[in-house]
């Protein structure tokens, strides 16, 4: 009976311990500063790192106001990612930021802090309140079906520098 004990014993433990190896760990993709939007696209991490970028490199910032958690910025976020030409514009025209949280200039929140929300400011630093979504309520808010607007902005903001500048 010992024998038998032993036998059954050590074909559990294999066993198990197969089972174990087989079984492979969840691994997450280490968070990047591109929480999603473009891992492609070189991001900068603060608000004035992106402002001293901008005036440094002559090209305008794209700021994203966004929150995980919200549906909304959730499908923005998949309509900008999937996009070729967004993503595009963004690796080569802009220096890009996307924010979880909001900055100490009240120019990014020229009509209220909401979420998701996309400003431009362009090397002057000056922030482009002129270049807006389709909402009257929420000026710089965009859906996901807004994409072929965001994208004509990008290329107005880009249109903007060369000719006021």
């Amino acid at each position: 009976m010992f024998p038998s004990m032993l036998t059954l014993s050590l074909v559990l433990f294999v066993f198990s311990t197969n089972l174990a190896m087989a079984v492979k760990k969840e691994t997450r993709p280490p968070q990047t500063l591109s929480r999603g939007w473009g891992n492609d696209i070189t991001w900068t991490q603060t608000y004035e790192e992106g402002l001293y970028n901008a005036k440094k490199s002559n090209k305008p910032l794209m700021v994203i106001h966004h929150l995980e958690e919200c549906q909304y910025c959730q499908g923005l976020k998949k309509a900008f990612s999937d996009s070729n030409e967004a993503q595009e514009l963004a690796i080569e025209k802009f220096i890009m930021l996307n924010i979880m949280h909001e900055t100490t200039d009240k120019n990014l929140a020229p009509d209220g802090q909401y979420v998701p929300r996309i400003l431009f400011v362009d090397p002057s630093l000056t922030v482009r309140a002129d270049i807006t979504g389709r909402y009257s309520n929420r000026l710089y808010t965009y859906e996901p079906n807004d994409l072929p607007l965001l994208i004509d902005n990008m290329k107005k903001a880009l249109h903007l520098l060369q000719t006021e500048l």
